[in-house]
């Protein structure tokens, strides 16, 4: 599962999120892309300081504090979701495979 972290330097509310994701234990992988809102002007202006904001298979999933526990129980409930979505039991997408 894709996960996307808008952070910025500075910011002790993203570091409190990257150590509860640190902390975590989930059922599923999962890959983290950490983005830099200062590095894109259009990302700061949509996040401005409403960070960090973590995104869960392209959802938003929290705004600003959770817990490593809510963390794991919300990366489960997407990937069912995608899972029923994609008509596969775990949650990934075959790929390259005829009709």
């Amino acid at each position: 599962m894709r996960l996307r972290l808008y952070t910025r330097a500075s910011c002790p509310l993203c570091d409190e999120m990257k150590a509860e994701l640190s902390r975590a234990r989930p059922a599923h992988p999962f890959v983290l892309e950490e983005v830099d809102i200062a590095s894109d002007p259009e990302l700061l202006e949509r996040f401005g300081l409403s960070i960090p904001v973590l995104e869960i298979g392209g959802r938003v999933a929290f705004k600003g504090r959770m817990t490593a526990a809510q963390f794991e129980e919300k990366l489960a409930r997407r990937v069912r979701e995608l899972s029923r979505a994609d008509g596969r039991a775990d949650g990934r997408k075959e790929v390259g495979r005829d009709g």
